[in-house]
């Protein structure tokens, strides 16, 4: 970064696993971090929105660390920069709030160093961090991802037309995911893979061929995480029914939770939000709408 410039980051935030699609489903959505940055003398984060209140300032903050950690891969030094940090990204409620920092982070280094990386650089190294493509993956690409990631490589396949809408339910409690994951079992039977595959590949056409029934089918036969996971967010069971009666065709945990996202038809999102917010007036309940475009980086006037 040349003196006297100054940028901006802005990465969507994301929902995973859409029930089936565990750790490789993600869907972008229109919640969104941003980073305006500018060179400075020292370190600085500022933060300017309530979800990033208490992050820390200086080089004890997320990004930074990871920033680090991918300069040091490349050989490079970081220059001190001040750095505005705004977040509707609630965290640990199943937004991708630490992919999308992942993604800023590796955007703010590939700026910084002028390392001129790939997207499909960048998304190995959000990967390696991550332990999985789906959250990151949709954070940098946008739309609708499927991806694997394996010590040998990751790959993804991105969808731009998944034309649905979204009603997300969010609750006042948080769920870290090193407490969603510790209820997960550790192996499963070839029987019991075979069907939980089988359930994930379905989804993925039905989303993919805009077969909404089998697709809201298919999230309910999730075997993979939700029937563990559902102790953890006690009104799940509610909130599923409500969803479903008031016209969601497909409902599922958010990532591990605890948010709950509910998928409607094109239009009736809505409705869905009157009938549902009522009943669950100690959670927040709103629309979303997907958001097609990935992390972006704008030059700004200082």
């Amino acid at each position: 970064m040349s003196a006297g410039e100054m940028f901006q980051i802005k990465v969507p935030g994301s929902t995973a696993n859409l029930g089936p699609g565990f750790d490789s489903i993600g869907l972008a959505v229109n919640r969104y971090l941003t980073l305006i940055v500018e060179p400075s003398d020292e370190w600085l984060f500022i933060p300017l929105s309530k979800d990033v209140a208490e992050i820390p300032t200086g080089k004890d903050n997320f990004v930074y660390q990871i920033a680090k950690q991918v300069a040091d891969k490349y050989n490079q030094s970081l220059p001190p920069c001040k750095i505005q940090m705004k977040s509707d990204i609630p965290l640990a409620r199943g937004l991708g709030s630490s992919a999308a920092a992942i993604i800023a982070a590796i955007e703010l280094v590939d700026q910084l160093c002028d390392l001129r990386l790939s997207r499909e650089e960048k998304l190995r190294l959000a990967s390696e961090f991550e332990g999985h493509p789906d959250n990151v993956g949709a954070s940098l690409y946008g739309g609708l991802v499927i991806g694997s990631h394996r010590e040998d490589g990751t790959d993804l396949v991105q969808l731009q037309d998944v034309d649905m809408d979204i009603v997300i339910v969010i609750p006042r409690y948080e769920v870290m995911t090193k407490e969603a994951r510790a209820v997960l079992p550790t192996s499963f039977s070839r029987q019991n893979a075979v069907e939980a595959s089988s359930v994930s590949n379905v989804l993925v056409a039905a989303l993919a061929t805009k077969n909404w029934e089998l697709a809201g089918k298919m999230m309910d036969r999730d075997l993979f995480h939700q029937p563990y996971r559902q102790d953890l967010v006690p009104e799940m069971a509610d909130i599923i029914k409500a969803a479903k009666l008031s016209g969601a065709f497909g409902v599922a945990l958010s990532g591990a939770g605890p948010s709950v996202i509910c998928f409607t038809e094109v239009g009736y999102a809505r409705s869905v939000v009157k009938t549902i917010a009522p009943l669950f007036g100690h959670f927040i309940v709103d629309e979303l709408r997907i958001e097609n475009v990935g992390s972006q980086v704008t030059s700004l006037v200082l």
